[in-house]
């Protein structure tokens, strides 16, 4: 397997739901939403892609680092590299029903556990998008993370609870999909969350509670009030709210006010191991990979998500070898120019 065969394959597979372009930056794919693109022009898409271009890396090559450590430990959990598979639902909408759902889902799952980190799963209006990511969740003996969309606090409840049973380490909430049109006409009301409710959330719920789609430091300072145990620092893939900023330049802001805090997890435009160094820099634990672990389920399946983390492990490990950087506990803002 090879990157050109999953590319080539996707192509085939999304029938033009994703251009699978050279450069994955949002401007083929502009307001395609439905689709693979971001929402209205698609500037939150391409600021998540540009903040990190601007982003430089400083080239250090007389020091003693030769095997750098890229393992880590998130919410108790042991990572082979600091990139989780991010949640992606709705394939049959979003992406031409290249793979089904529980084909889709059980890709990230299974191909994040092989490359040695974990994967997490999707929510939507039809059940049949959270189903088959606890099915997914089962099948790798609980090792894969649930993310349900703003729903009711009950509600929420209830699937953190299934989540739980099912041996999930963790679950979240993808807070940034608070005004989806398709949840409501579907008679599921999603919406934000107070302070309150989501500290009625933790308190209901025995396994750590993700909240994604942070893009300010007074919500991420709400979640820690709240007793959150992670955040995700996401504007949902460009997807959620027309010309919002990249994550990488909200990033330093978050992780100041509640690193050591929280565990701080980000997405947005990350597109290379160098990229995954970048944000560690800026103040992440680690990150979370949509669209290239989407093409390469469609593309190669559970073997092409293997394939594609481990080719930005290699990626990962040599910026860390050019910048002198030993291990991700703390890496130093000083490797960026």
């Amino acid at each position: 397997m090879d990157i050109n065969t999953i590319r080539t394959s996707a192509l085939e597979k999304f029938r033009g739901a994703c251009r699978v372009c050279p450069v994955c930056n949002g401007y083929v794919c502009a307001g395609e939403v439905p689709g693979m693109g971001g929402l209205g022009t698609g500037a939150a898409f391409r600021h998540n892609v540009q903040a990190l271009a601007e982003c430089r890396l400083n080239l250090r090559t007389v020091h003693s680092v030769k095997n750098p450590d890229l393992s880590c430990r998130i919410l108790g959990l042991d990572l082979a590299l600091p990139v989780i598979g991010a949640a992606i639902g709705g394939i049959a909408l979003n992406m031409n029903g290249a793979l089904s759902e529980a084909a889709y889902t059980g890709a990230i799952v299974s191909g994040c556990r092989k490359a040695g980190t974990i994967g997490m799963t999707g929510d939507g209006p039809v059940p049949v998008v959270f189903d088959s990511g606890m099915a997914a969740i089962s099948h790798e003996q609980g090792w894969g993370i649930p993310i349900v969309k703003p729903r009711e606090t009950d509600k929420i409840v209830e699937l953190a609870k299934k989540a739980a049973a099912a041996g999930a380490p963790a679950f979240g909430m993808d807070i940034d999909a608070a005004a989806l049109v398709n949840m409501t006409n579907a008679g599921q009301p999603v919406g934000p969350k107070t302070i309150q409710e989501l500290e009625y959330i933790k308190n209901h719920t025995t396994i750590p509670f993700i909240v994604k789609g942070i893009m300010t430091p007074d919500d991420a300072e709400s979640c820690w009030q709240a007793g959150v145990d992670a955040i995700v620092v996401s504007n949902h893939g460009g997807r959620a709210l027309d010309h919002t900023p990249g994550t990488a330049e909200v990033l330093p802001y978050i992780a100041e006010a509640v690193k050591g805090k929280m565990t701080v997890l980000v997405d947005g435009g990350i597109r290379s191991g160098a990229d995954v160094l970048k944000m560690l820099a800026l103040g992440a634990d680690a990150v979370l990979l949509g669209r290239p672990l989407a093409i390469a389920a469609v593309g190669g399946g559970a073997d092409g998500v293997e394939f594609v983390l481990n080719k930005y492990k290699a990626e990962l490990n040599a910026a860390m070898t050019l910048t002198g950087t030993a291990g991700l506990s703390g890496v130093p803002v000083e490797i960026l120019w």
